[in-house]
């Protein structure tokens, strides 16, 4: 599965959804990622809606395998259900 991370510089959060993604990429054999700097490589908040199919308010803004699954509280709640995050 492929992960894209939509963030900026000096966002928590996205700092927080890029080392929730190293982690799986660490942890699963199939994850991988890539992080994209919306300021740096010119992704205006019209290109995330048009690609989420709704708006989108704040970033990170995630997409796994070209689904929409939202900003960080979301990608960790679908890691945990979904990806076996914190299983012991």
């Amino acid at each position: 599965m492929f992960t894209v991370i939509f963030g900026r510089d000096g966002c928590p959060f996205c700092v927080r959804a890029k080392e929730l993604a190293e982690r799986l990429t660490q942890e699963r054999d199939d994850f991988k990622f890539r992080y994209v700097d919306i300021i740096k490589e010119g992704v205006s908040k019209a290109d995330l809606e048009k690609s989420a199919g709704k708006p989108c308010e704040t970033v990170p803004q995630i997409f796994l395998d070209q689904k929409h699954i939202g900003g960080f509280t979301d990608f960790e709640a679908y890691a945990k259900e979904h990806l076996g995050l914190y299983a012991e």
